[in-house]
Formats: structure tokens, C-alpha cells, sequence
């Protein structure tokens, strides 16, 4: 579970750095180095140089700005509502769940995790001292397929389990929590078919645990490219695991090569969900899994596509193929 600490500043001072690091891995910091800030100024993730074994760890800080910030001005109190809730979620997810995932769906270690009132910090083992210190920008046919084969492990490794202390569903598109983006859309049968789309993935007969943000930017790659690591746990919760594998292959692939490779990427996932259900011995129609979630996959593309419409109806992502699925979607509900 997420033990209390003490408030610290909006950055995490040294102070605050040292005590944490003395109660989580019993070692003295010897340097910080920025890595990046968190979206829309709610804090930052640094690497902290230690004088022992792990020589560094990274600590996620997070902290409620006192002013808010968005890139597209979505600024609501509805809007942080949602953002501190993904915190704790991934808090809760990091604590408790992620020491489930092993070597085929491999995610940081948690090494401890704080939160009180509006401040939490999250100490993580470093991936890139781990072997996973290469980020893609584009990705090759095989970096693909090994993305999908850490999903399809994933996927199976939670089949069936409980989102408890996550979000009951995953994603940060779901509809119930983006009325905001869902009420922008014009009139037409997009934004009348949402709640629609919203209920069949919802009542898949096969749930599992899904990433909820599974794009390109969260997989972190060895250097030969034949291994990765998941990162970004704000959006963990329930759903059908193919929410996760429509939103990933949207991230990385452009809209011609997304529609020319659909049924081998769907083939290469299924496949890979085979080989982990059956390694960990899962007890479950395999075929029906797979006839269910090949069912519901334009719907997952679909109900993206109505949130992007929505929150950004400009990006580049909302493109000929999609308004295709969406079109052919829509006429069959």
C-alpha cells in the first residue's frame, strides 16, 4: 500500500530526496539529474545517483501545480480530478501489482512509494541501468512484434483479475470520465453511437488488467531491440486487452501501413496471447478470447478515435482509415 510523507516544495528538494532514499533503499544520494516533467506541470521524474547498490533509482515526483496548465487548454476541475486519481492509481498499481508482471511483461521495479495530500513520490529501479535504455521514435516490423508479444503477456498474466484500487475501466479516453471531449463533438452519429461503442467493450465476457496508455513512448528497448519495458501506469485498470493493442499500433504506425497491416498485426498478437495464456496455464477458450476481442477491435480504434475527435480535432492521428472503421463501426451498431 502508499505509506505518508512529509510535504516537500513543488521540486523535490534534497532533503526530502535523502530521507526518501534512506527509508526505500537505505542508500545516500549523490546526485540528481532531471529526466523529464510531467504533463501539464504536475511535477517531475528524476534519476538519483546513489553511493551503493542500485547506483541509481528514479523517483517520480508528483505534485499538484498551484496554477494549471494544459497544451490544449483542457484545464477543468474535472480534468484534475482525473490526473490526481491517475496518480494514485499508479501509486496503488506499482505498490502492489507490478511485482506480478516478471520477465515477459517486465515493467520498473517498485522500490517504494509515498503519497499524502497533494504530493506523492514514486521510487522506481532505473531501466536504463537495467538494460532498457533506448527510446523509439519509429519503430522496425520486429520492434513491433516485440511490443505486442510484452502486451499479449500482459493481457494474460491479468485475464480475468480484478481491478481493485485501479480504474475500474482503463484507458484515459474512457467516455465516462471525457463528457467534456464527448460534448464538443458535433451532432452525428459519432457522438450518438459513443455510449453505444462504450457499453460492448465494457461488457466483454474476457477482462483483464489493460495498460491504458500503451503508446510507442512508454516501451523502453535494449539496445539490440529484442526486449522492452512498460512504463506510464496513471491509466492502468479493467478492460478487453485490445484496447490497449489498438491504441499501440495507432501510436507507431501511420494510416497506410495501420490498414495494410491490420490482420498480420491481429495474427501476431493473438499468437504471442496464445503461447502466455497457455505458459501460465490460464484456464480459459482461447478461441472464443480471440473471436471476442478480433470482434471488438474497430471498436476500440473507434472509441479512441471519438475522444481524439473531440480533445484534438486536428492531430494527426484522426486520418482517412480511421473515419473509414469508424463509418463501417457506426452503421453496423
Amino acid at each position: 500500500m502508499v505509506a505518508p510523507m512529509h510535504a516537500a516544495s513543488s521540486e523535490p528538494k534534497r532533503s526530502a530526496l535523502r530521507r526518501l532514499l534512506r527509508e526505500t533503499v537505505d542508500a545516500e544520494l549523490m546526485g540528481v539529474e532531471r529526466v523529464q516533467s510531467l504533463w501539464s506541470g504536475y511535477g517531475e521524474i528524476v534519476r538519483c545517483r546513489l553511493d551503493t547498490a542500485p547506483r541509481s533509482v528514479i523517483v517520480k515526483h508528483v505534485q499538484w501545480p498551484s496554477s494549471r496548465t494544459h497544451p490544449r487548454g483542457w484545464n477543468s476541475d474535472r480534468s484534475h480530478r482525473r490526473k490526481v486519481r491517475s496518480y494514485a492509481v499508479e501509486a496503488r498499481w506499482y505498490s502492489d501489482l507490478s511485482s506480478q508482471c516478471g520477465k515477459t511483461c517486465r515493467v520498473p521495479l517498485c522500490l517504494g512509494a509515498r503519497a499524502q495530500g497533494d504530493e506523492a513520490f514514486m521510487v522506481l529501479e532505473d531501466l536504463d541501468a537495467a538494460g532498457f535504455a533506448d527510446r523509439r521514435t519509429r519503430v522496425s516490423d520486429a520492434e513491433v512484434t516485440v511490443c505486442l508479444t510484452w502486451l499479449a503477456a500482459f493481457h494474460a498474466r491479468f485475464l480475468g483479475h480484478a481491478p481493485d484500487g485501479l480504474w475500474s475501466v482503463g484507458t484515459y479516453w474512457h467516455l465516462d470520465t471525457r463528457p467534456d471531449e464527448w460534448a464538443v463533438l458535433p451532432d452525428g452519429p459519432l457522438k450518438r453511437g459513443a455510449a453505444e461503442i462504450d457499453r460492448r467493450l465494457n461488457s466483454a465476457r474476457y477482462m483483464t488488467v489493460v495498460h491504458g496508455d500503451a503508446k510507442l513512448a512508454n516501451f523502453c528497448f535494449s539496445k539490440d531491440g529484442q526486449r522492452v519495458a512498460a512504463v506510464d501506469f496513471q491509466y492502468v485498470g479493467g478492460g478487453c486487452g485490445i484496447k490497449d493493442v489498438a491504441y499501440f499500433i495507432g501510436s507507431c504506425l501511420d494510416e497506410e501501413r495501420a490498414e495494410a497491416r491490420e490482420a498480420e498485426l491481429l495474427d501476431t498478437y493473438f499468437a504471442a496471447l496464445r503461447r502466455a495464456l497457455i505458459a501460465d496455464d490460464r484456464l480459459v477458450d482461447i478461441d472464443a478470447l480471440e473471436a471476442e476481442w478480433r470482434r471488438l477491435y474497430p471498436l476500440a480504434w473507434v472509441d479512441f478515435f471519438r475522444f481524439l475527435s473531440g480533445w484534438s480535432p486536428d492531430h494527426w492521428k484522426i486520418h482517412r482509415y480511421s473515419r473509414r472503421l469508424a463509418d463501417t463501426v457506426l452503421a453496423a451498431l
